[in-house]
C-alpha cells in the first residue's frame, strides 16, 4: 500500500453572481494515517496537468470541455480525476513537488515517494532533489523492543548522552 492515498468522493456546484458556475471537487488525502480535505476545480487539475507534463509523463486527464450542469457527466469527470491522482501514486518512484504541493503535503520526511522541498533555484530538476542521505536508521525502536543480545539501554543512552553534550555542554567542541 502506497504511504498516500486519494479519493475523490464528492463534488459540488458553485454559483455566485461574479463569475459562470463551477465544480469543486473534494479529495480526501490520507497520508500516514493522517487525512485532510483538499478542494480544487477542474482548472486547478489542468494547470496541475500541464506543469506535471515538464517533470514526469502523466497519464491522460478528463476532457476539459464537458457540460458542466449533467449529473451523469460531472460524476464520470470525478472518477476520471480520482483515476488520474492515483496513477499518479502508483506509477512514480518520486512524487514532483507541484503535485505534493496540489495535494498540500507540505513536510513528511518519512515518506519514501517524495522530492524535498527544493532549493529556490526552480529553474534546475537536479537542485529539487534532497542530497542529504541519513546518518542513522532504526530498524526497530530500541526504547520498546527488548534487545535479545542484552544490549538494551547500552545504544540509546549513548544518544542521548551525545545530545546532552551538544545542547549544554557546546564550549567542548572541537573549533
Amino acid at each position: 500500500m502506497p504511504p498516500i492515498s486519494v479519493s475523490i468522493p464528492s463534488f459540488r456546484l458553485e454559483n455566485n453572481h461574479i463569475e459562470r458556475g463551477y465544480t469543486v471537487f473534494r479529495i480526501d488525502v490520507l497520508i500516514n494515517g493522517r487525512q485532510h480535505v483538499v478542494e480544487k476545480r477542474y482548472s486547478e487539475f489542468h494547470s496541475l496537468h500541464k506543469r506535471l507534463k515538464k517533470s514526469i509523463k502523466p497519464p491522460e486527464i478528463p476532457s476539459k470541455h464537458v457540460r458542466n450542469w449533467v449529473p451523469k457527466v460531472l460524476e464520470q469527470r470525478r472518477h476520471g480525476l480520482e483515476l488520474y491522482l492515483q496513477t499518479i501514486i502508483m506509477e512514480n518512484e518520486v512524487l514532483p513537488k507541484i503535485f505534493l504541493d496540489f495535494l498540500n503535503i507540505r513536510h513528511f520526511p518519512s515518506l519514501p515517494k517524495t522530492e524535498s522541498c527544493g532549493s529556490l533555484d526552480t529553474d534546475s530538476t537536479e537542485s529539487s532533489k534532497l542530497s542529504h542521505q541519513p546518518i542513522m536508521v532504526f530498524l526497530k525502536d530500541p526504547y520498546l523492543l527488548p534487545d535479545p543480545h542484552g544490549l538494551s539501554g547500552t545504544f540509546p543512552n549513548v544518544v542521548i548522552e551525545g545530545v546532552v553534550r551538544g545542547v549544554f555542554y557546546t564550549d567542548l567542541q572541537p573549533r
